[in-house]
């Protein structure tokens, strides 16, 4: 599904995100927005959380294989 994609897409760019924090202690989405308290950053980062919720169903959701026809 598209939504799935774009979900892991997004979480993916958090991920990466958390990655530039945790080595260099630089936040992309604060630099970008003008600080990690601003309405703009909240709301990447409200995005971020709710396409890491999101991903958790593709944990639970059952491979279907693809017919032959």
């Amino acid at each position: 599904m598209v939504i799935d994609k774009t979900a892991l897409a997004i979480t993916i760019i958090g991920a990466l995100n958390w990655l530039l924090v945790g080595l260099f202690s630089f936040d992309l989405v604060a630099f970008i927005c003008g600080g990690g308290t601003t309405v703009a950053a909240r709301i990447i980062y409200a995005i971020v959380g709710i396409c890491g919720l999101w991903c958790i169903t593709l944990l639970f959701r059952r491979i279907r294989p693809m017919r032959e026809e």
